[in-house]
């Protein structure tokens, strides 16, 4: 892919791998958030959050919309996790990002200081020139397509220039139907929405090799 301007990482069980456990433990303060701030029952949370991932993308979407609540409580909330416990520095991952020239951006449901973190932790911050996350999407996330023509709008970029790497087939297809080239990450296949599947997120540089970029 000649032109190849922005090379655009999704964050959570992309940059790192699911095995880290960061989602898990996420997944546990967005159940105590419910439980804790909004008074559910255990049972009431599970099956809500399960239908609001289904039908938003994220349970946050679905709290919005239907509860009402603060974003930024939700936020800061969700994403006190212990990192440095679960999280270390990549190497590999370093090395790989280091040979790309392309522009590289982080695209995340989560919030621009869990991102930061994340970086942080494993040492790669300084790889990447922008982080956009929930807020500069109007907390409207991944799958929803007005995230990724906000994507699109603030890097002032064309979706043939870019490159969007996740773990989530759901996540890629939009983007593939406004002409971005895809590359899953993890276990995975070729189907509809996808270029590209690779085992880690630090094999990316053989897909930008095979494009020619």
């Amino acid at each position: 892919m000649k032109g190849l301007e922005f090379i655009i990482f999704d964050l959570d069980d992309t940059i790192y791998p699911r095995s880290a456990g960061v989602m898990q433990a996420i997944g546990d303060r967005i159940h105590r958030y419910m439980v804790e701030r909004l008074g559910l029952d255990e049972e009431v949370a599970v099956r809500l959050r399960r239908e609001y991932l289904t039908r938003y993308g994220t349970t946050m979407r679905g709290l919005i919309t239907h509860h009402h609540i603060d974003p930024e409580d939700y936020l800061e909330y969700v994403h006190q996790v212990p990192l440095a416990d679960l999280l270390s520095p990549a190497p590999r991952l370093d090395a790989a990002l280091s040979e790309i020239l392309a522009e590289k951006v982080i695209f995340t449901n989560a919030s621009r200081e869990h991102a930061g973190r994340v970086l942080q932790t494993m040492d790669i911050e300084r790889h990447f020139t922008r982080i956009v996350d929930i807020r500069d999407m109007d907390y409207r996330s991944k799958p929803h397509p007005t995230a990724y023509q906000r994507l699109l709008t603030l890097l002032g970029a064309r979706p043939q220039a870019c490159l969007l790497v996740d773990d989530s087939a759901r996540n890629l297809r939009p983007a593939r139907e406004l002409g971005m080239t895809t590359v899953l990450v993890g276990d995975g296949h070729l189907e509809d929405g996808v270029d590209f599947v690779i085992e880690e997120v630090a094999q990316v540089g053989s897909v930008v090799r095979i494009l020619g970029a």
